[in-house]
């Protein structure tokens, strides 16, 4: 019986970083699309990012699909929500980080939590997996497709971290890498990976508890293809993307999960 893993308020909380990406737009398998290119213009190996509830647009993806672009890898960022993300006010308004999060009344966390139920519930369905998956396997099929036959990497956070997930079902691309994914269900999105697959999960996630994560390191373990899960001590969801730079720690490990996915690529995408 597969268990869903669903979200909460942690999936809109974080911080906006600050930084002029340096990329451009194009159109890609019929999806507005940011893309980020290394400076020899190679796009022989490629990553495509799956986004978060908050979308393309969000400077945090865009700047660190710049980073991906610097280590050597065409980074492509389309918008598979079509316009629809969800506005980028909800990161403070909804959820506070991680100290003040624990200061909250019980009171202030069920407005909070009510909150969320408001905002979410007719957005994911809305965004349900029959109408997001669809184009992101058109749009993967596009890279997959383009001139140089790239070897492709996809990666994916949050509500895209578990499409990054699905997306290592098949020959869709050569390697996935979901930074604390949502809306998982266990086992039934393990069970079918046939793809390398790498994993960072927060230890303070409160969509995915250390029992989920163990049941994900014991179904991984048993595949026989490539695969790792990296905790980060005291990270809530949304840290690879979406944490406070003002604080040393939860700046290592946004740089430390960057460091991990773009290990992951270059080995798998050689």
């Amino acid at each position: 019986m597969s268990t869903g893993v669903g979200v909460s308020e942690c999936c809109l909380s974080g911080k906006i970083q600050q930084g002029t990406p340096k990329g451009s737009e194009k159109q890609i398998g019929g999806l507005d699309t940011y893309v980020a290119e290394p400076s020899d213009g190679s796009n022989a190996k490629v990553i495509v990012f799956l986004v978060d509830i908050f979308g393309w647009k969000l400077p945090n993806v865009r700047l660190l699909a710049d980073s991906y672009a610097k280590a050597g890898f065409t980074a492509y960022v389309p918008d598979v929500h079509q316009g629809d993300s969800l506005p980028i006010d909800f990161l403070q308004t909804v959820e506070p980080p991680l100290p003040e999060r624990e200061s909250l009344t019980m009171t202030q966390k069920a407005a909070s939590t009510a909150k969320v139920g408001a905002t979410l519930g007719p957005w994911l369905v809305k965004h349900r997996e029959g109408v997001s998956k669809p184009l992101i396997d058109d749009f993967l099929k596009a890279v997959r497709g383009s001139p140089g036959a790239p070897k492709v990497g996809v990666i994916g956070f949050c509500w895209g971290g578990r499409y990054a997930i699905l997306a290592a079902h098949s020959d869709a691309v050569d390697a996935a890498y979901a930074c604390h994914p949502s809306l998982v269900a266990i086992p039934g999105d393990f069970d079918p990976i046939v793809k390398p697959v790498s994993l960072a999960l927060g230890t303070q996630d409160s969509l995915l508890g250390m029992k989920e994560v163990e049941q994900i390191k014991e179904l991984l373990a048993k595949k026989d293809v490539e695969n790792e899960v990296k905790l980060y001590e005291d990270q809530i969801h949304g840290f690879a993307l979406r944490g406070d730079w003002s604080s040393d720690k939860d700046k290592k490990a946004m740089d430390d999960a960057e460091k991990q996915g773009i290990e992951w690529f270059k080995k798998h995408l050689a």
